[in-house]
Order: C-alpha cells, then sequence, then structure tokens
C-alpha cells in the first residue's frame, strides 16, 4: 500500500494514490470528446446513433479520436456497440445505462464551466500581460 506524504496509508478516495477509484475514473473520462459522446448517446436514449451521425454532432472531433473514444468507452462498459454485417459495416452506439448515470455529473460540470469560464479566462488574459 502507498503512503501519502503524511506518512498514513493511503485509503480508497485517496487522489494522491495512483490506485484510487477517483484517479482512475478521471483518467479515463476526463477528455472532452468523452463528454461529447456521453451527451450525445444520453441524447439519444434509447436509441442507437451511427458512427458517422455521431462525427456530424460533435465538430472537430477526428475519425481517429472517435474511434479510439468509442472504444475506450465500450470496454468500459459506458458505451454499447452493434455492427451490422453490411458491405461496410454499420456500425451503431448506444449509451448503456452505467453510461447514462455519467450524464448527470458531466452535466453539472458542463454548467459549471459555462457559469464560470469568462471568469477564468479574465484571470488568464489578466496574467499574460505584462508586468
Amino acid at each position: 500500500m502507498t503512503t501519502r506524504p503524511t506518512g498514513s496509508p493511503a485509503a480508497r478516495g485517496d487522489l494522491f494514490d495512483a490506485a484510487c477509484p477517483t484517479r482512475r475514473l478521471l483518467d479515463r473520462i476526463g477528455t472532452k470528446w468523452t463528454s461529447m459522446v456521453i451527451k450525445v448517446l444520453s441524447e439519444a436514449a434509447p436509441q442507437e446513433v451511427r458512427f458517422a451521425e455521431l462525427q456530424r454532432r460533435m465538430p472537430g472531433v477526428s475519425q481517429k479520436m472517435l474511434s479510439a473514444t468509442l472504444q475506450n468507452l465500450t470496454h468500459d462498459g459506458l458505451v454499447s456497440r452493434r455492427v451490422e454485417p453490411t458491405v461496410p459495416p454499420r456500425v451503431h452506439y448506444r449509451v448503456t445505462g452505467l453510461g447514462l448515470s455519467l450524464e448527470e455529473p458531466l452535466a453539472a460540470l458542463r454548467s459549471w464551466a459555462e457559469e464560470h469560464m469568462a471568469e477564468i479566462d479574465a484571470h488568464r488574459r489578466h496574467r499574460a500581460e505584462p508586468d
């Protein structure tokens, strides 16, 4: 078991411990693309969304990044994937119950960002000004 700088043993919920569930989760879901995929699929739930439609609804995401994000979300059980055996294959995605439960905290984070981003930008501009 690792220890914190204070010498106390690392416990569940200790963000300083590499095995902390919160830290591990943030490593997996802390990207803008993950947040966008969960939002788009949650809005469509319980319907499926095809890969090309997801890409259209997420301006700026590359095919490679969307594919990697969906693969990670599928491996984590947040998104399910269904492939139609056509030529070319049609790939459909749907948010799972676990993924749907993530939408509320992500929505709260988006709301916080919308409320405070102007203030954060103002601080950044102020720091960029020469002394």
